[in-house]
Protein backbone atom coordinates (compact mmCIF):
# COMPACT_ATOMS: atom_id res chain seq x y z
CA UNK A 1 0.00 0.00 0.00
CA UNK A 2 2.81 1.84 -0.60
CA UNK A 3 1.21 4.73 -2.53
CA UNK A 4 -1.79 5.04 -1.00
CA UNK A 5 0.19 5.41 2.13
CA UNK A 6 2.00 8.19 0.54
CA UNK A 7 -0.74 10.11 -0.75
CA UNK A 8 -1.89 10.00 2.89
CA UNK A 9 1.36 11.17 4.48
CA UNK A 10 1.16 14.53 1.81
CA UNK A 11 -2.90 14.75 2.71
CA UNK A 12 -1.94 14.70 6.21
CA UNK A 13 0.31 17.59 6.07
CA UNK A 14 -1.60 19.55 3.61
CA UNK A 15 -4.64 19.18 6.18
CA UNK A 16 -2.55 20.59 8.73
CA UNK A 17 -1.35 23.84 6.30
CA UNK A 18 -4.43 24.29 5.64
CA UNK A 19 -5.80 24.14 8.72
CA UNK A 20 -3.87 26.94 9.42
CA UNK A 21 -4.39 28.75 6.61
CA UNK A 22 -7.95 28.64 6.65
CA UNK A 23 -8.93 29.33 10.42
CA UNK A 24 -10.75 32.45 10.87
CA UNK A 25 -11.75 34.05 14.29
CA UNK A 26 -15.74 34.14 14.18
CA UNK A 27 -15.50 37.57 13.65
CA UNK A 28 -12.93 39.52 11.61
CA UNK A 29 -10.49 41.60 13.21
CA UNK A 30 -9.83 44.96 12.38
CA UNK A 31 -6.52 46.04 11.07
CA UNK A 32 -4.76 46.48 14.46
CA UNK A 33 -6.00 43.20 15.38
CA UNK A 34 -4.72 41.58 12.07
CA UNK A 35 -1.10 42.70 12.95
CA UNK A 36 -1.54 41.21 16.56
CA UNK A 37 -2.61 44.08 18.23
CA UNK A 38 -4.94 43.13 21.11
CA UNK A 39 -8.39 43.56 21.73
CA UNK A 40 -10.50 45.25 24.56
CA UNK A 41 -13.75 43.10 23.12
CA UNK A 42 -14.89 39.30 22.82
CA UNK A 43 -15.20 38.39 19.06
CA UNK A 44 -19.30 37.45 18.75
CA UNK A 45 -20.20 34.46 16.86
CA UNK A 46 -21.02 34.51 13.81
CA UNK A 47 -21.91 32.27 10.99
CA UNK A 48 -19.15 29.84 9.43
CA UNK A 49 -19.18 31.07 5.53
CA UNK A 50 -20.85 29.51 2.60
CA UNK A 51 -18.99 26.14 1.08
CA UNK A 52 -19.55 24.02 -1.75
CA UNK A 53 -19.47 20.13 -1.26
CA UNK A 54 -16.19 20.04 -3.11
CA UNK A 55 -14.64 22.67 -0.84
CA UNK A 56 -14.51 20.15 2.17
CA UNK A 57 -14.85 21.92 5.42
CA UNK A 58 -12.63 25.35 6.78
CA UNK A 59 -11.55 25.11 10.11
CA UNK A 60 -12.74 28.04 12.03
CA UNK A 61 -10.96 30.03 15.48
CA UNK A 62 -13.21 31.25 18.04
CA UNK A 63 -10.98 34.11 18.93
CA UNK A 64 -7.25 35.83 17.95
CA UNK A 65 -5.91 33.76 21.38
CA UNK A 66 -7.40 30.88 19.99
CA UNK A 67 -5.81 31.67 16.75
CA UNK A 68 -2.62 32.70 17.84
CA UNK A 69 -2.13 29.59 20.18
CA UNK A 70 -3.40 26.72 17.17
CA UNK A 71 -0.48 28.78 14.97
CA UNK A 72 1.86 28.40 17.76
CA UNK A 73 1.13 24.82 18.37
CA UNK A 74 1.52 24.22 14.43
CA UNK A 75 4.91 25.71 14.59
CA UNK A 76 6.23 23.66 17.61
CA UNK A 77 8.05 21.30 15.87
CA UNK A 78 9.40 23.29 12.96
CA UNK A 79 13.21 23.99 14.30
CA UNK A 80 13.57 20.06 15.37
CA UNK A 81 12.44 19.30 11.72
CA UNK A 82 14.55 21.36 10.17
CA UNK A 83 17.32 20.23 11.99
CA UNK A 84 16.50 16.40 10.94
CA UNK A 85 16.50 17.76 7.20
CA UNK A 86 20.01 19.23 8.30
CA UNK A 87 21.57 16.37 9.65
CA UNK A 88 19.65 13.57 6.73
CA UNK A 89 21.72 16.14 4.10
CA UNK A 90 24.64 15.67 5.70
CA UNK A 91 24.21 11.61 5.97
CA UNK A 92 23.36 11.81 9.92
CA UNK A 93 20.14 9.43 9.12
CA UNK A 94 20.66 8.48 12.79
CA UNK A 95 20.43 11.86 14.27
CA UNK A 96 17.69 12.81 11.77
CA UNK A 97 15.66 10.09 12.74
CA UNK A 98 16.31 11.04 16.39
CA UNK A 99 14.96 14.43 16.03
CA UNK A 100 12.25 13.38 13.87
CA UNK A 101 11.12 10.98 17.37
CA UNK A 102 11.62 14.15 19.26
CA UNK A 103 9.68 16.55 16.76
CA UNK A 104 6.83 13.87 17.15
CA UNK A 105 6.70 14.01 21.02
CA UNK A 106 6.87 17.91 20.61
CA UNK A 107 3.70 18.18 18.34
CA UNK A 108 1.75 15.87 20.46
CA UNK A 109 2.52 17.54 23.56
CA UNK A 110 1.68 20.73 22.30
CA UNK A 111 -1.70 19.46 20.90
CA UNK A 112 -2.82 18.37 24.85
CA UNK A 113 -1.57 21.82 25.81
CA UNK A 114 -4.00 23.41 23.14
CA UNK A 115 -7.10 20.67 23.54
CA UNK A 116 -6.45 21.78 27.46
CA UNK A 117 -6.70 25.21 26.75
CA UNK A 118 -9.28 25.20 24.05
CA UNK A 119 -11.38 22.13 24.86
CA UNK A 120 -13.92 23.33 22.02
CA UNK A 121 -12.17 24.13 19.56
CA UNK A 122 -12.74 22.44 16.14
CA UNK A 123 -8.87 22.55 15.38
CA UNK A 124 -7.41 20.28 18.09
CA UNK A 125 -7.81 17.27 15.96
CA UNK A 126 -5.56 18.81 13.41
CA UNK A 127 -3.06 19.52 15.65
CA UNK A 128 -3.49 15.46 16.52
CA UNK A 129 -3.22 14.51 12.91
CA UNK A 130 -0.29 16.29 12.51
CA UNK A 131 1.93 14.51 15.70
CA UNK A 132 0.19 11.65 13.83
CA UNK A 133 2.39 12.05 10.62
CA UNK A 134 5.40 12.91 12.84
CA UNK A 135 4.82 9.68 14.01
CA UNK A 136 4.60 8.03 10.97
CA UNK A 137 7.79 9.11 9.70
CA UNK A 138 9.61 7.96 12.97
CA UNK A 139 8.07 4.36 12.14
CA UNK A 140 6.26 4.43 15.64
CA UNK A 141 3.22 2.25 15.00
CA UNK A 142 1.93 2.46 18.78
CA UNK A 143 2.01 6.64 19.23
CA UNK A 144 0.98 7.03 15.84
CA UNK A 145 -2.21 4.95 16.83
CA UNK A 146 -2.49 7.09 19.89
CA UNK A 147 -1.89 10.18 18.50
CA UNK A 148 -4.72 8.84 16.01
CA UNK A 149 -7.37 7.96 18.49
CA UNK A 150 -7.37 11.39 20.22
CA UNK A 151 -7.20 13.13 16.48
CA UNK A 152 -10.52 10.83 16.21
CA UNK A 153 -12.01 11.82 19.44
CA UNK A 154 -11.77 15.62 18.89
CA UNK A 155 -12.98 14.90 15.09
CA UNK A 156 -14.98 12.19 14.58
CA UNK A 157 -15.25 12.09 10.87
CA UNK A 158 -12.21 13.27 9.65
CA UNK A 159 -11.25 10.64 7.55
CA UNK A 160 -7.69 10.80 7.62
CA UNK A 161 -7.00 9.72 10.90
CA UNK A 162 -9.57 7.60 11.19
CA UNK A 163 -7.88 5.68 7.78
CA UNK A 164 -4.77 6.18 9.17
CA UNK A 165 -5.26 4.52 12.26
CA UNK A 166 -7.26 1.54 11.17
CA UNK A 167 -4.79 0.77 8.47
CA UNK A 168 -2.02 0.69 11.19
CA UNK A 169 -4.18 -1.57 13.16
CA UNK A 170 -4.83 -3.90 10.96
CA UNK A 171 -1.41 -4.13 9.89
CA UNK A 172 0.19 -4.73 13.33
CA UNK A 173 -2.50 -6.95 14.92
CA UNK A 174 -0.96 -10.52 15.57
CA UNK A 175 -3.26 -13.82 16.13
CA UNK A 176 -1.33 -13.84 19.83
CA UNK A 177 -2.69 -10.23 21.11
CA UNK A 178 -4.91 -10.86 23.48
CA UNK A 179 -6.49 -7.62 22.26
CA UNK A 180 -6.64 -9.31 18.78
CA UNK A 181 -10.32 -9.08 18.21
CA UNK A 182 -10.67 -5.60 20.05
CA UNK A 183 -7.87 -4.06 17.48
CA UNK A 184 -9.85 -5.74 14.53
CA UNK A 185 -13.04 -4.58 15.31
CA UNK A 186 -12.13 -0.71 15.80
CA UNK A 187 -9.79 -1.08 12.81
CA UNK A 188 -13.02 -2.16 10.85
CA UNK A 189 -15.13 0.40 12.51
CA UNK A 190 -12.46 3.37 11.87
CA UNK A 191 -11.92 2.16 8.23
CA UNK A 192 -15.65 2.50 7.76
CA UNK A 193 -16.23 5.65 9.14
CA UNK A 194 -13.30 6.90 7.03
CA UNK A 195 -15.46 5.40 3.74
CA UNK A 196 -18.84 7.08 5.32
CA UNK A 197 -17.40 10.05 5.93
CA UNK A 198 -15.40 10.85 2.71
CA UNK A 199 -17.31 13.88 1.13
CA UNK A 200 -18.13 15.55 4.11
CA UNK A 201 -15.31 14.74 6.75
CA UNK A 202 -12.77 16.11 4.83
CA UNK A 203 -10.45 19.07 5.62
CA UNK A 204 -9.25 21.01 2.58
CA UNK A 205 -9.36 24.34 1.17
CA UNK A 206 -11.89 26.04 -0.66
CA UNK A 207 -9.78 26.59 -3.73
CA UNK A 208 -7.87 23.64 -3.47
CA UNK A 209 -7.43 21.79 -7.24
CA UNK A 210 -10.29 19.07 -7.80
CA UNK A 211 -7.80 16.48 -9.02
CA UNK A 212 -5.85 17.02 -5.78
CA UNK A 213 -8.98 16.56 -3.43
CA UNK A 214 -9.74 13.56 -6.11
CA UNK A 215 -6.53 12.03 -5.40
CA UNK A 216 -7.11 12.10 -2.09
CA UNK A 217 -10.23 10.72 -1.67
CA UNK A 218 -9.01 7.69 -3.76
CA UNK A 219 -6.56 7.32 -1.56
CA UNK A 220 -8.43 7.01 1.14
CA UNK A 221 -10.85 4.65 0.26
CA UNK A 222 -8.42 2.28 -1.01
CA UNK A 223 -7.00 2.50 1.74
CA UNK A 224 -10.02 1.86 3.95
CA UNK A 225 -11.19 -1.11 1.69
CA UNK A 226 -8.07 -2.77 2.15
CA UNK A 227 -8.46 -2.46 5.72
CA UNK A 228 -11.69 -4.17 5.52
CA UNK A 229 -10.45 -6.50 3.58
CA UNK A 230 -6.92 -6.85 6.01
CA UNK A 231 -9.35 -7.28 9.13
CA UNK A 232 -11.55 -9.73 6.91
CA UNK A 233 -8.23 -11.98 6.09
CA UNK A 234 -7.38 -11.77 9.52
CA UNK A 235 -10.77 -13.10 10.68
CA UNK A 236 -10.87 -16.14 7.95
CA UNK A 237 -14.09 -14.28 6.70
CA UNK A 238 -13.08 -14.61 2.87
CA UNK A 239 -15.84 -13.97 0.94
CA UNK A 240 -15.86 -10.56 3.12
CA UNK A 241 -12.45 -10.17 2.39
CA UNK A 242 -12.88 -10.56 -1.39
CA UNK A 243 -15.56 -8.45 -1.55
CA UNK A 244 -13.76 -5.78 0.51
CA UNK A 245 -10.72 -6.07 -2.04
CA UNK A 246 -12.24 -5.99 -5.16
CA UNK A 247 -13.86 -2.25 -4.08
CA UNK A 248 -9.92 -1.53 -3.18
CA UNK A 249 -9.16 -2.73 -6.45
CA UNK A 250 -11.58 -0.61 -8.49
CA UNK A 251 -10.87 2.84 -6.28
CA UNK A 252 -7.21 2.27 -6.93
CA UNK A 253 -7.43 1.28 -11.22
CA UNK A 254 -6.17 4.32 -12.21
CA UNK A 255 -3.22 3.73 -9.95
CA UNK A 256 -3.16 -0.28 -9.50
CA UNK A 257 -1.80 -0.80 -5.70
CA UNK A 258 0.25 -4.65 -6.20
CA UNK A 259 -0.42 -5.40 -2.64
CA UNK A 260 -4.22 -5.13 -2.91
CA UNK A 261 -4.24 -7.52 -5.64
CA UNK A 262 -1.83 -9.85 -3.80
CA UNK A 263 -4.61 -9.75 -0.88
CA UNK A 264 -7.21 -10.66 -3.39
CA UNK A 265 -5.05 -13.43 -4.52
CA UNK A 266 -5.06 -15.24 -1.28
CA UNK A 267 -8.83 -14.45 -0.63
CA UNK A 268 -9.58 -16.03 -3.57
CA UNK A 269 -7.27 -18.69 -3.30
CA UNK A 270 -8.88 -19.52 0.28
CA UNK A 271 -12.16 -19.73 -1.96
CA UNK A 272 -10.96 -22.17 -3.85
CA UNK A 273 -11.50 -19.74 -7.12
CA UNK A 274 -7.83 -20.21 -8.51
CA UNK A 275 -8.67 -18.95 -11.98
CA UNK A 276 -9.37 -15.55 -10.15
CA UNK A 277 -6.70 -16.16 -8.05
CA UNK A 278 -3.95 -16.60 -10.40
CA UNK A 279 -5.36 -13.43 -12.70
CA UNK A 280 -5.10 -11.26 -9.18
CA UNK A 281 -1.56 -12.85 -8.75
CA UNK A 282 -0.31 -12.40 -12.10
CA UNK A 283 -1.08 -8.23 -11.51
CA UNK A 284 0.28 -8.15 -7.63
CA UNK A 285 4.01 -9.43 -9.78
CA UNK A 286 3.04 -7.20 -12.74
CA UNK A 287 2.39 -3.99 -10.83
CA UNK A 288 4.87 -4.83 -8.18
CA UNK A 289 8.19 -2.25 -7.79
CA UNK A 290 10.92 -4.71 -9.45
CA UNK A 291 13.02 -6.51 -6.24
CA UNK A 292 10.26 -5.39 -3.89
CA UNK A 293 9.10 -7.94 -1.28
CA UNK A 294 5.24 -7.05 -2.29
CA UNK A 295 6.76 -9.03 -5.68
CA UNK A 296 8.57 -11.92 -3.99
CA UNK A 297 5.33 -12.63 -2.23
CA UNK A 298 3.21 -12.17 -5.08
CA UNK A 299 5.38 -14.59 -7.11
CA UNK A 300 5.14 -17.09 -4.52
CA UNK A 301 1.55 -16.82 -4.56
CA UNK A 302 1.55 -17.07 -8.06
CA UNK A 303 3.51 -20.41 -8.28
CA UNK A 304 1.66 -21.42 -5.42
CA UNK A 305 -2.27 -20.94 -7.39
CA UNK A 306 -0.20 -22.61 -10.76
CA UNK A 307 0.35 -25.72 -8.98
CA UNK A 308 -2.59 -26.00 -7.31
CA UNK A 309 -4.40 -25.62 -10.79
CA UNK A 310 -2.40 -28.45 -12.32
CA UNK A 311 -3.05 -30.84 -9.33
CA UNK A 312 -6.32 -30.18 -9.88
CA UNK A 313 -6.58 -29.21 -6.17
CA UNK A 314 -6.73 -32.57 -5.58
CA UNK A 315 -3.89 -32.40 -2.69
CA UNK A 316 -3.83 -30.37 0.55
CA UNK A 317 -2.23 -26.87 -0.55
CA UNK A 318 0.48 -25.26 1.15
CA UNK A 319 0.19 -22.42 2.91
CA UNK A 320 -0.11 -19.10 1.00
CA UNK A 321 2.00 -15.92 2.09
CA UNK A 322 1.78 -13.86 4.83
CA UNK A 323 -0.02 -10.95 2.78
CA UNK A 324 -2.03 -9.20 5.91
CA UNK A 325 1.51 -7.57 6.70
CA UNK A 326 1.98 -5.29 3.76
CA UNK A 327 5.64 -3.92 2.77
CA UNK A 328 7.09 -1.22 5.30
CA UNK A 329 5.54 2.19 4.57
CA UNK A 330 7.94 5.11 3.62
CA UNK A 331 9.75 6.43 6.49
CA UNK A 332 9.37 10.16 4.73
CA UNK A 333 6.13 11.77 3.82
CA UNK A 334 6.78 13.68 0.12
CA UNK A 335 6.50 17.57 0.19
CA UNK A 336 3.05 18.75 0.60
CA UNK A 337 3.94 20.74 -2.75
CA UNK A 338 4.32 17.46 -4.63
CA UNK A 339 0.98 15.60 -5.76
CA UNK A 340 0.63 11.93 -5.17
CA UNK A 341 2.37 9.72 -8.07
CA UNK A 342 2.00 5.83 -8.63
CA UNK A 343 4.76 3.82 -7.51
Amino acid sequence: MKSSLTALMVLLAVGSVMARANATPAQAPNQGQAQGQSSSTTPAPSKPPAQTPSAGRVLQAKSQDEMKAYQDATNTSQQKLSAADQARAKGDQAGADKLIKEAAAEMEAAADAFAAKYPNSEMKGTLYARAMGLYAQANNSDKLIEAGRKAIAADPTNPVPLVQVASVLAETTRDTDLDREQRLSEAAKDAQAAIDNINTGLIVPPNAPPERVAAAKTSILTMAYDTLGMVNLNRKDYTAAEQALLKAVDSAKANPEAVVFLRLSVAQDQLKRYTQALDSANKAVQYAPQGSTAQSLAKQQQDRVKKLMEAGSSSTPAPSPATTQPPAKPATPPSTTTPPTPH
